[in-house]
C-alpha cells in the first residue's frame, strides 16, 4: 500500500490545495485501496496487485472528468514540478549540510576567540619580562586562528556549490522523500533545542567567571585574563547557536523546494513565513533579532549592569509582535 500511496501523493503533487482537489486524491485513494483489496482477496500478490491498480487508476488526465478536476488539469492550474530532487540526493545535501555547519561553526569559534592568544601572550610577557615577544606570538596567534576560520569558510562554500541549482532551478520533492526530512528534522528538533538553549545560556552568562574572578582576591594574572575567559565561554555557546541553526537550515531548505500553494505544499508545516509587503519592513526584520543581540552584548559589556540589561528582550519581542500584526502579510 505504500507504493499506492506514494504514486497518489506523485500524481497530486504539482495541483492546486484546493478544497475540490483535496477531495478528488480523497476519493481517488479510496478507490485504489478499494480495488488493492479486492485484488489480494483474488489471490493476486501484492506487486501484481500494485502494478494492475497503478494501470487502471495511475493517468489522471482519464479520471480528471470523473473526479471533477478536469478544469483544474486543463487550464493552466497545475504548478511546475521543476527539476526533481531525488531522495539519494537529499541524502547527500543533508551530509554535505552537517558538515558545512560545523565548518562554518568551527571558523566562527576561532574568529571569536582570536583575541585569547594576544591577552594570554601579553599577561605571560609580563610575568616573564619578554613582553615584546610574547605580544608578537599572541599578535601571529591571532592571525593563525583567523586564518585557518578564513580557510574553513572558503572550504565550505566550495562544499556546498553542488547544491546552488536547488536555490536557482524550481526544484520540488515527492512524498516520500518529503516524509524522509520531515522526519529527519522531527528527529533532530530535541537536540536542536538542547544546542540552542545551552549556546544561549553561555552567551548570557558569559560574563559570570569574569565577575567571580574579579571578586575573589586571586593573583593579578588570573584576574587580567578574565576577558579571555569571557571570550572562550562566548566562542562555545556561539559554537552550538551556529551549528544547530545552519543544521536546522538544511532541513528547511528542503521542504521550501515544494511550493506552499500545491498539494505537495501540504506535507509540511514550514511553508508558513513572515512575509512583509514593505520592502524597506523586511529588510529591517531579516536582521531583527541578530540586531537585538549585538545591541544587548553592547550595552551589557560596556555598562556591566547585566542585571537590567535583559528588559531589551521582552521589548524586542513587543516591538516584533507590533511590526508583525502591522505589516506582515
Amino acid at each position: 500500500m505504500d507504493a499506492i500511496k506514494n504514486y497518489l501523493e506523485t500524481m497530486f503533487l504539482n495541483l492546486p490545495n484546493t478544497p475540490e482537489v483535496q477531495k478528488a486524491k480523497y476519493e481517488l485513494g479510496q478507490m485504489m485501496e478499494d480495488k488493492y483489496r479486492e485484488l489480494i482477496a483474488d489471490g493476486k500478490t501484492e506487486n501484481e496487485a500494485i502494478g494492475t491498480v497503478i494501470a487502471e487508476f495511475g493517468n489522471l488526465d482519464e479520471l480528471a472528468e470523473d473526479l471533477g478536476i478536469d478544469s483544474v488539469l486543463h487550464h493552466s492550474q497545475t504548478f511546475e514540478a521543476g527539476r526533481m530532487v531525488s531522495l539519494t540526493e537529499v541524502k547527500e545535501y543533508l551530509k554535505a549540510s552537517s558538515r558545512h555547519a560545523f565548518l562554518i561553526a568551527l571558523g566562527v569559534l576561532l574568529c571569536i576567540l582570536s583575541p585569547v592568544s594576544t591577552i594570554v601572550m601579553s599577561n605571560i610577557g609580563e610575568l616573564t619580562e619578554r613582553e615584546t615577544f610574547m605580544e608578537a606570538l599572541g599578535v601571529i596567534g591571532m592571525f593563525l586562528f583567523i586564518a585557518i576560520a578564513v580557510a574553513l569558510f572558503v572550504t565550505s562554500g566550495i562544499t556546498m556549490n553542488r547544491w546552488e541549482f536547488m536555490k536557482h532551478q524550481h526544484c520540488s520533492l515527492d512524498f516520500a522523500t518529503t516524509e524522509y526530512v520531515h522526519d529527519r528534522r522531527n528527529m533532530y528538533r530535541t537536540t536542536h533545542a538542547v544546542l540552542l538553549s545551552v549556546g544561549i545560556i553561555f552567551c548570557v552568562l558569559c560574563a559570570v567567571p569574569a565577575i567571580i574572578m574579579d571578586a575573589l582576591p586571586l593573583p593579578d594574572f588570573i584576574d587580567d585574563i578574565s576577558g579571555a575567559a569571557v571570550l572562550i565561554i562566548i566562542a562555545i555557546g556561539v559554537f552550538m547557536i551556529v551549528l544547530t541553526s545552519i543544521k536546522m537550515d538544511g532541513f528547511n531548505t528542503l521542504l521550501k523546494l515544494n511550493d506552499s500553494r500545491s498539494m505537495g505544499g501540504q506535507y509540511v508545516d514550514y511553508q508558513k513565513q513572515e512575509n512583509y509587503s514593505n520592502k524597506t519592513v523586511a529588510a529591517i526584520m531579516s536582521v531583527y533579532w541578530p540586531t537585538i543581540s549585538a545591541a544587548y552584548l553592547i550595552w551589557s559589556f560596556l555598562s556591566f549592569d547585566w542585571y537590567m540589561t535583559w528588559i531589551i528582550w521582552p521589548l524586542a519581542a513587543i516591538v516584533h509582535k507590533c511590526i508583525k500584526n502591522i505589516w506582515a502579510d
